[in-house]
């Protein structure tokens, strides 16, 4: 992928070892600390205390329908299916348990690794030591990575997004290097592949594309051959998502980002590269400088000797192509989300992910003296590791506290709310058939296990508070009525206030039971209203 000459590093002699300290000795410790991380980072990509919440929860009762049901459902949903068929298969043979649905993305998590690995085996050319210095960064950048890490530990298809952006990596260096039929057909299998996992990758391939095309005109002749198969082999990748386009079509027209709000580009790019260090807590404000500087400096410095670094600001041989796709990849995507009124979270970045850590694993090697790199790979780990601990420890939703607090009290007969209909699938999945209560959520009267985002404002604001207040009245008759409920989100409007208005003008008699934490990602309240 990269068709610049790599540069030479200079040859500068190990500095001597500290007074006591064997070379082989540091080694040793080395290979001991880097066991302990690779261990640990194996670990905390199947270690949550949270329970699913609203994307895990919804993903799962997805999923979990027969496939003849799958596209249908996932017009509703608005998400291309491969995941959810990938994730079909494993729970039949795991089962649905918390643990069991998210292991599937703790094992690609850990195949992640291996792939960092090779990816920078591939960065580092022909010298041995420079390819390992590069591999067991990346490994590193990757392993303690609270992004990498947070995803590893979702149901969701975005640790899938990551394995398949770099198994699509490895296969196009094989394809420049050696354009065989066997190396071009994974190439298009991977396109696909991409394309029927998450939409960004639309962006993705865009911007690989279009380089191809401009080697196949502009490249030495002797490149362009494989610069044109390649790019055919992207077509076929592409040809092979046609089956689904009517179904993307629908949901580019109907479902979207109704509970986000757009943002400039510069604005989202920066929540988005903070978001890979970590987020807006401690560890991530942290972590985000140190990596931002590290892949600065791949693009634009040199090691002159073990304490200068020379920049070049027509940049360095060595990750432009990776900086290049990551960053065009990124601002497309942006750029193009704006224009068309749809929002964005960090997660939709994991298909760009995989270039900044390899982009930040090169940057360690810019530091010619190895005791500097063990320094900032050691600190990059600590840092990241205390961002896993806090994923390990963090419940994203309210769902448990307020399903013990129904459970504690709950009749059969009872009839159980929800507004929005987004609390639905983390609060109903915890809710044992046993107590035999019926629920209900906003603003149809639906089941709670799913959230039909199609048309999804327009249907918000067309119902009736009043109207779902007096079917929820009407189905407990003379039984408990229990109100999961939060303000605040976007389409609402009030709807969810109006609706507890209305029943406590039945219903006088209530009380609060779970208040809403605004310090928990998915928050949420529990009303009782007495019969």
């Amino acid at each position: 992928m990269n068709d610049n000459p790599k540069p030479t590093l200079p040859e500068v002699a190990d500095e001597a070892p500290i007074a006591g300290t064997s070379r082989s000795s540091f080694g040793l410790i080395g290979a001991l600390l880097l066991a302990i991380v690779l261990v640990g980072a194996i670990a905390v990509r199947f270690i949550t205390m949270s329970d699913l919440w609203l994307d895990e929860a919804l993903t799962v009762n997805v999923a979990n329908l027969p496939l003849s049901d799958l596209r249908e459902a996932l017009e509703r949903d608005g998400a291309p299916p491969l995941y959810y068929v990938l994730l079909h298969f494993w729970m039949v043979v795991f089962g649905t348990a918390n643990f069991a649905v998210r292991a599937l993305s703790g094992a690609l998590g850990v195949l992640m690794l291996f792939l960092s690995f090779r990816a920078g085996l591939r960065l580092g050319g022909a010298d041995l030591d420079r390819r390992r210095w590069i591999a067991w960064s990346a490994v590193i950048v990757v392993g303690t990575s609270p992004y990498a890490i947070r995803y590893s530990t979702e149901a969701r298809m975005y640790m899938l997004t990551m394995v398949l952006v770099l198994i699509g990596y490895l296969a196009l260096r094989n394809a420049l290097e050696k354009p065989t039929l066997g190396w071009l057909a994974v190439v298009s299998l991977v396109t696909a592949s991409l394309l029927y996992t998450q939409y960004w990758a639309l962006f993705l391939l865009a911007v690989v594309g279009l380089i191809q095309v401009v080697r196949a005109w502009r490249a030495p002749t002797a490149e362009r051959f494989a610069a044109r198969r390649i790019t055919g082999a992207l077509v076929v990748g592409t040809l092979l998502f046609l089956p689904w386009i009517p179904t993307f079509l629908f949901q580019l027209r109907h479902t979207g980002t109704p509970w986000d709000t757009p943002a400039s580009p510069p604005t989202n790019a920066a929540l988005g590269i903070l978001d890979f260090a970590g987020g807006r807590v401690m560890e991530g404000w942290t972590l985000v400088l140190p990596l931002l500087l590290l892949a600065l400096l791949a693009l634009f410095g040199r090691p002159t000797d073990k304490r200068h670094i020379a920049i070049d600001l027509h940049t360095v041989a060595g990750v432009r192509w990776e900086w290049l796709v990551g960053a065009a990849t990124l601002f497309v995507g942006l750029f193009l989300s704006l224009l068309t009124g749809t929002g964005f979270q960090a997660r939709y970045a994991a298909i760009m992910f995989p270039f900044f850590a390899l982009v930040v694993a090169y940057g360690v090697i810019v530091f010619a003296d190895k005791r500097i790199r063990m320094g900032i790979l050691a600190f990059v780990a600590v840092v990241g590791f205390v961002g896993g601990a806090r994923n390990v420890a963090t419940n994203r939703t309210q769902a448990t506290q307020v399903v013990e607090a129904i459970a504690a009290e709950a009749q059969p007969g009872d009839v159980v709310g929800y507004c929005p209909d987004q609390l639905g699938p983390a609060v109903s999945r915890l809710i044992d058939a046993e107590l035999q209560v019926a629920q209900r959520s906003y603003p149809y009267g639906g089941s709670p296990r799913f959230v039909n985002w199609v048309d999804y404002k327009k249907r918000n604001r067309a119902a009736s508070a009043e109207r779902f207040a007096d079917e929820l009245l009407t189905g407990s008759g003379t039984k408990t009525l229990w109100m999961v409920w939060a303000p605040g989100y976007k389409t609402l409007d009030g709807k969810c206030e109006a609706v507890l208005n209305a029943l406590t003008a039945s219903r006088p008699a209530f009380t609060d039971l779970v208040s809403g934490d605004d310090n928990v990602y998915e928050f949420m309240g529990l009303r009782r209203y007495n019969p």
